[in-house]
């Protein structure tokens, strides 16, 4: 992801398809780029699938699906939708699912979609701009507690019921908040101290974005679908930018790479493991160097042991 407009560069592109092409399947297999994005894990998977090899990916964002459409590979196909639709695919057909969280630059950089307050522009943040409520028309009617709930839950931001709170009065005195340079300059006026370098706006439009997308609820219905649709041997590998998404990434494989055994039945057979992780990596200080925006990244990676039959 770069700083330059309508650019985006893939965070960990080599590494995560190394990690991904490692199933047993290999390049004969079946696999999932679950978070299509600009294309650019897709684009290398399919360099190093054979002609055997089969490639889905999912995108709610209408211009990711335009993106995915300029792909003439018979070996390639994309669905409008969203992650959480990947436990849909039959059991087992999968031997690989690559998912990463991180919002691409062009949606960042793009002043109509409302994702950053470097830009002015509508007060919008959907992923898919054909359905569901925009950022602004939920501030229209949302609550002081609510409003804080998702600030404070979202960002992690200390200041969420004082934003909220001035939200809300803003809206009784001049109606509803509906541009992202309105909105920074609320969150500035409000937030008095911030962390050094970082914009005081940056984790309430954060928590927004998570929310308006319902993303940590998508990442937990994908993680799950993931099990269902792994073969034994296949590879989940997950790139997250920030700590809410990697906790419930840490969480979901550390809760699956063990045996279960249930003390209520103590002859029973105990739940066998269906995952075994396989480390983490950091983005190198090159890649931070040249890709400011990787500095966060930590992608986690886990093996599907073999599936009961």
């Amino acid at each position: 992801m770069a700083d330059s407009a309508l650019t985006h560069i893939t965070v960990l592109l080599n590494e995560a398809v190394e990690e991904l092409l490692r199933a047993s399947a290999g390049a004969d297999g079946a696999y999932v780029d679950a978070t299509f994005g600009r294309g650019g894990h897709s684009r290398l998977i399919l360099s190093r699938l054979s002609a055997q090899g089969r490639l889905l990916a999912f995108d709610k964002d209408l211009e990711a699906i335009a993106e995915a459409r300029l792909i003439k590979d018979s070996r390639f196909a994309i669905r409008h939708e969203g992650f959480s639709h990947l436990g849909e695919l039959p059991a087992g057909s999968v031997d690989g699912v690559l998912m990463d969280l991180g919002i691409s630059s062009p949606q960042i950089d793009s002043p109509e979609r409302g994702f950053s307050f470097r830009f002015e522009g509508p007060l919008d943040m959907r992923m898919d701009t054909t359905r569901g409520q925009s950022v602004a028309d939920w501030l229209a009617t949302a609550e002081v507690d609510q409003i804080t709930e998702v600030i404070r839950d979202y960002g992690e931001e200390r200041f969420a019921f004082q934003i909220a709170k001035a939200l809300v009065a803003r809206r009784q005195e001049r109606g509803p908040i509906s541009s992202t340079s309105d909105l920074a300059q609320l969150v500035a006026d409000t937030v008095k101290t911030r962390e050094p370098g970082q914009n005081p706006a940056t984790r309430t439009f954060q928590a927004f974005r998570i929310f308006i997308n319902a993303e940590l609820e998508e990442l937990e219905q994908a993680l799950e679908g993931s099990l269902r649709v792994l073969a034994s041997g296949g590879r989940l590998v997950v790139i997250s930018f920030h700590s809410l998404e990697d906790r419930i990434v840490k969480q979901f494989m550390a809760k699956h790479s063990k045996e279960v055994v249930d003390r209520r039945v103590p002859f029973a057979e105990p739940v066998k493991m269906r995952l075994k992780g396989q480390g983490r990596v950091r983005p190198s200080e090159d890649e931070v160097r040249g890709n400011p925006r990787s500095r966060s990244a930590i992608m986690r990676m886990a093996e599907r042991t073999e599936v009961p039959v």
